[in-house]
């Protein structure tokens, strides 16, 4: 039974790394002041019938430090990436100039600065949520096996402690992981 408790409390470590991934790769999206690649990994465009991610069409680069180009490799689907793009609502307008399409993202100002902050921390407040109830739902199980008779109320108590440490864990890394993507965001 050791063993089964175990494997219930790593499933439970498992799910909040999944959280903290998830609060990674979200981040990865926010347009911090800097040209990210990423910003465009949700955009599609119907290719042949089928949609595709524009990172599988073309070659996205950061020539400067706010600017994206986009080197289509299918040059007959350039205006079609291009009114994707201006679709997506990034908050900057694809240049096309026929072979290649920038996206020059302005400076953010203080204001934006701060609402940007605030998304952040709604993103950091939902990887919490998350946290939480995956330790609600492994602690439900670890209840359920107390009142069968199957664990003893002192295995209950060391898998309820076991948990509790890798909630407190994963939410100081939410923390951590929050501060550092404020601090990015509020460089000038």
């Amino acid at each position: 039974m050791e063993e089964e408790l175990n494997i219930k409390i790593n499933n439970c470590k498992l799910d909040m790394e999944k959280a903290i991934e998830f609060l990674k790769n979200e981040y990865q999206l926010l347009r911090a002041g800097r040209a990210n690649p990423h910003i465009l990994d949700k955009i599609t465009v119907e290719y042949y019938g089928t949609q595709t991610p524009i990172n599988q069409m073309a070659n996205i680069s950061v020539p400067e430090a706010r600017v994206l180009m986009i080197s289509v490799w299918d040059i007959s689907q350039l205006s079609n990436i291009s009114k994707a793009i201006a679709q997506a609502d990034l908050g900057v307008n694809p240049v096309d100039d026929g072979k290649v399409i920038r996206l020059i993202f302005p400076a953010l100002t203080e204001e934006r600065r701060k609402e940007i902050v605030k998304t952040v921390k709604t993103f950091c407040e939902n990887a919490k949520i998350s946290i939480r109830n995956t330790r609600r739902d492994c602690l439900d199980v670890f209840k359920k096996l107390k009142k069968d008779g199957e664990i003893s109320e002192d295995s209950y108590d060391n898998c309820e402690k076991e948990v509790q440490k890798l909630v407190d864990k994963y939410n100081e890394l939410c923390d951590q992981i929050c501060l550092t993507k404020e601090k990015e965001i509020m460089e000038v």
